[in-house]
């Protein structure tokens, strides 16, 4: 199993409801480990790279309304 850590910063997250949609949108999602979100818009990641990759977890963070941001 290749696991795979990383933070994106994502927009969108104004508020503890914003945090549970957040999770909502990922919660299920094949082969993620670890989520977590803070009110700065910074997303913990872990996953599993044989089950899902970074792609498909960034594509249902923004069909949940959430963007991930450039690193600056």
């Amino acid at each position: 199993m290749a696991t795979r850590s990383e933070t994106i910063q994502v927009s969108g997250i104004r508020c503890e409801r914003c945090v549970g949609r957040l999770a909502g949108a990922l919660r299920g999602h094949e082969g993620l480990e670890y989520a977590n979100a803070n009110l700065m818009g910074q997303v913990q990641l872990q996953w599993d790279e044989e089950r899902t990759d970074r792609d498909a977890i960034v594509a249902a963070l923004s069909r949940a309304g959430f963007r991930e941001l450039e690193a600056v």
